[in-house]
């Protein structure tokens, strides 16, 4: 018996070491994901977009800068001069902190009165503001015991946590969830589909209809968008009626990004089932491409805190930009040209994708 199973085991690993293709998913791809994944997922808070509004023109506050952009932890991004352009830093995620000091602090340094300024926090990041927070007071308290000479600290640090003030993980978590989920299962479907039809041995006969290349796509795409578009209501409903994530966007506005977000979705699932042979096949392609993609993606470890050629890779991810809109429309009224400018990058990749996979399918005609 045990000379059998071992002879089938034999068998097996022969067979899959004997296909070139299946060779390759067994190498390459765990290669390339611990790449990914060793330089991608960092929780350590480093180089956090900072902007600096500096109302006072001492000596003092200057010092405190230079703290600050001199620490590893935060990199000088932006420099305000008002409560608005604060505002639009933070919204936009230009910055993802901002670091005001009022008129008074050096006069109040030099008094050696309790001065203090203030760190306002984008803390949709619920996973890092706190440390952003704990980070900024550690530089302060240095600051203020190199002033006094070890006695009392002259400085204090006000933190301000907007759009989550509680730092609920759950008003992080959830809006990130409606992305991901929708994207598995809308890739999903629609890498399933042509690679159904090889693997049932009815893609010749559907290439043999009057059915254009184009059409064929378009039968194929709808049925991935409608259960991406269910899977992310769905997702969004839970995340409103049970767990009590606020929502302060449009949702209008919402359904129509996360609809570009979905056609970008099928893009990627018919391009990995137009080179795919099997429904296995397809599910691997699936799993190998969306790993690495989440982790790129900033849902859950900031991008800035990956190395630069992570991030520029992450600009491919629709992900990534699907991020910014949805937690952006649960926390706050997200600006309409936020939206756009983070929709566009969808539309170039959905447009590609399709133009790719559909190349295919006339080839295969052809």
């Amino acid at each position: 018996m045990f000379q059998r199973i071992l002879a089938l085991i034999l068998k097996e690993l022969t067979s899959l070491w004997s296909d070139k293709k299946t060779r390759y998913v067994l190498l390459f791809p765990p290669l390339i994901q611990v790449l990914i994944f060793a330089n991608a997922a960092n929780f350590d808070v480093t180089r956090v977009p900072l902007g600096i509004w500096n109302e006072d023109q001492g000596a003092q506050s200057a010092e405190l800068v230079r703290r600050f952009a001199g620490s590893s932890a935060f990199l000088p991004a932006a420099a305000l001069s008002d409560p608005a352009g604060a505002q639009d830093a933070l919204e936009s995620k230009t910055v993802a902190a901002v670091l005001h000091i009022p008129q008074n602090f050096s006069a109040g340094v030099l008094a050696r009165r309790n001065a203090s300024v203030e760190l306002l926090i984008d803390a949709r990041r619920s996973n890092s503001a706190l440390m952003v927070g704990d980070y900024a007071a550690e530089i302060t308290a240095e600051y203020a015991a190199g002033l006094s000479g070890g006695a009392r600290a002259p400085v204090d640090i006000e933190v301000r946590n907007l759009f989550n003030p509680t730092l609920e993980s759950k008003w992080f978590i959830l809006p990130g969830l409606v992305v991901v989920l929708s994207l598995m299962m809308t890739m999903l479907v629609s890498a399933l589909s042509l690679a159904r039809e090889r693997e049932l041995g009815t893609f010749e006969q559907m290439m043999v209809t009057p059915l254009r290349p184009g059409e064929i796509m378009f039968g194929k795409a709808v049925p991935a968008l409608i259960v991406g578009m269910l899977e992310a209501n769905i997702v969004l409903a839970a995340s409103l009626l049970f767990y009590g994530v606020p929502f302060e966007g449009n949702l209008a506005v919402l359904e129509i990004a996360t609809l570009v977000f979905s056609v970008a979705g099928v893009a990627i699932g018919l391009t990995i089932s137009a080179f795919t042979q099997t429904q296995q096949q397809a599910i691997l392609g699936v799993f190998i491409y969306s790993a690495p993609a989440i982790v790129i993606s900033g849902y859950a470890t900031p991008l800035e805190n990956m190395p630069p050629a992570m991030q520029l890779l992450s600009l491919l991810d629709p992900i990534r930009y699907m991020l910014v809109i949805t937690r952006g429309m649960f926390l706050q009224d997200l600006p309409m040209s936020v939206v756009v400018q983070q929709s566009w990058p969808m539309v170039a990749i959905a447009v590609i994708l399709l133009a790719i996979s559909t190349w295919t399918v006339r080839r295969a005609i052809a």
